[in-house]
């Protein structure tokens, strides 16, 4: 059985406006032949693909069916087209990479400056995300790979291992906690604290230990960049949790204070996250063994 690619376009268009005097100003046909483009693919696959009623069309099962398939057929086509093109034109590869914060604050802008430095010729699109956001573009294709925490669902994809990190407590210079070397979570929550973005993974981890402690967070203030948290707790407005590397500046600047937090959940693992390990292309692979190599070299020092 044989598809051509101007007649799923065609469907898809027809699907997505359900209507196919509009599919067809969209493509830039006329009607008669969007129309003998649906016949011709009924037809082939011998099942009707849409319902006819009187304020357009609307699809059958098999229709949905073949509509997810032939967006995914499009849009595989595109990106051939896109990948081939950035070849002619001297650029040898495209990688989407979506990243969570912790991420992007300790460890891939090192990395990926090194990789390229490697690969001069491949072009890097590295985009900030929650966790959920990047799941989200990983399985929509939107990013060809992801990095996350953990403990983020990930629905399907396939993890591979990246660099773990250690979260701590941070406070302002003189507060009461700033004076211990470690505190458990429970006795952080007796103090105020500056939020992160509620999706993101901190945020949720935070909320799952004062679950697990029994107490309630009292946030008096969130922040959607780690920069702006620790600012935050510089001016006293609370204390927070957030990664050592992205406190260690902070802290050697005499600006906050860091103390360890006494629990298993402190040390996080990250990890890559792709759709199909099959796949990747060949600069995508090359990247992702970078970064594990990198993580495994900073693990082992």
């Amino acid at each position: 059985m044989r598809h051509d690619l101007v007649s799923l376009k065609i469907f898809v268009a027809v699907a997505e406006c359900r209507n196919l005097t509009r599919a067809a100003e969209r493509e830039h046909l006329a009607v008669s032949a969007v129309s003998k483009r649906i016949a011709e693919l009924e037809d082939l696959l011998r099942v009707p693909l849409l319902q006819r009623h009187a304020r357009g069309v609307g699809l059958t099962p098999a229709g949905q069916s073949l509509l997810r398939h032939a967006r995914q057929v499009l849009n595989l086509v595109e990106r051939m087209d896109a990948e081939l093109g950035e070849f002619a034109d001297g650029v040898k590869g495209h990688v989407r990479l979506h990243a969570v914060a912790s991420a992007l604050n300790q460890f891939l802008p090192e990395e990926i400056e090194n990789f390229l430095s490697g690969y001069p010729g491949v072009r890097i699109s590295l985009e900030e995300r929650t966790g959920k956001a990047v799941v989200a573009a990983v399985t929509d294709g939107s990013a060809d790979l992801g990095v996350v925490a953990d403990q983020t669902p990930r629905h399907g994809l396939t993890a591979l291992p990246y660099h773990s990190d250690r979260l701590m407590i941070a406070t302002p210079i003189g507060h009461p906690l700033a004076r211990r070397k470690s505190v458990r979570f429970a006795a952080a929550l007796d103090y105020a604290f500056v939020g992160p973005h509620a999706d993101s993974s901190i945020a949720q981890l935070i909320a799952a230990g004062a679950q697990a402690c029994g107490k309630a967070v009292e946030q008096r203030v969130q922040a959607s960049s780690f920069d702006t948290m620790c600012r935050l707790v510089q001016t006293r407005l609370g204390i927070t949790m957030l990664p050592e590397g992205v406190l260690a500046p902070h802290v050697e600047a005499g600006r906050i204070a860091m103390l360890g937090l006494n629990e298993d959940w402190a040390i996080r693992r990250m990890c890559v996250v792709v759709r199909d390990p099959e796949q990747l292309s060949p600069i995508t692979q090359t990247l992702i063994e970078h970064l594990q190599r990198a993580a495994a070299g900073r693990s082992g020092s």
